[in-house]
């Protein structure tokens, strides 16, 4: 809740900004953030998702800041859609994704790219995001929202599923969640 109020602050004062100099630019991000809350409220509590829904919500993020970034931002997905119903955590695929502008690209001038791709690999669903920022060496911080979707992913799955992350080969960081196709039963 602590980064949805974050990422509405932060996205609230670059509409104020826009509306100034940019009128379109503002109603676009007006529109973007509108989409981001519609998808994300009704399932900040809920145990289960799909990977559609937690893409549109990873997506309507990014438009936001692709607004805000402009050309610093290029946004790149492959997500089969005979995907989109398999079961999916809510808000960890978001989560990996404001970690890759917070701290992989926001700190670069040029900034850099966002991937999101997806698909299945020895039976098991594979969900990366990376990014050509800073790269692990040079990020900063304890990393809370990769130690709360390691322990979120701990109990369901009992242990079959993880978070990796590596060092992108083209710069920055590549993310994977890798769980079972199947849902876990939550009591």
């Amino acid at each position: 809740e602590v980064q949805v109020f974050h990422v509405v602050q932060e996205a609230l004062a670059n509409v104020r900004r826009l509306f100034q100099t940019d009128p379109s630019a503002a109603r676009s991000m007006l529109e973007h953030l509108s989409r981001y809350l519609s998808a994300m409220l009704p399932r900040m509590r809920s145990a289960q998702s799909t990977l559609e829904h937690e893409l549109v919500l990873a997506l309507a993020y990014l438009q936001v800041q692709k607004i805000r970034m402009g050309a610093r931002l290029a946004i790149r997905v492959d997500v089969p859609d005979t995907l989109g119903a398999t079961p999916f955590p809510p808000m960890m695929l978001v989560t990996l994704v404001e970690n890759a502008i917070r701290h992989g690209l926001n700190p670069l001038p040029h900034g850099g790219e966002v991937s999101i791709t997806a698909g299945v690999v020895d039976g098991r669903l594979r969900v990366q995001v990376g990014d050509t920022g800073r790269g692990l060496a040079e990020s900063s911080g304890p990393g809370v929202g990769l130690a709360n979707i390691r322990a979120r992913l701990m109990t369901p799955y009992e242990g079959d599923a993880r978070l990796l992350l590596a060092q992108n080969p083209r710069a920055g960081v590549i993310a994977t969640i890798e769980l079972p196709l199947t849902a876990p039963v939550l009591a």
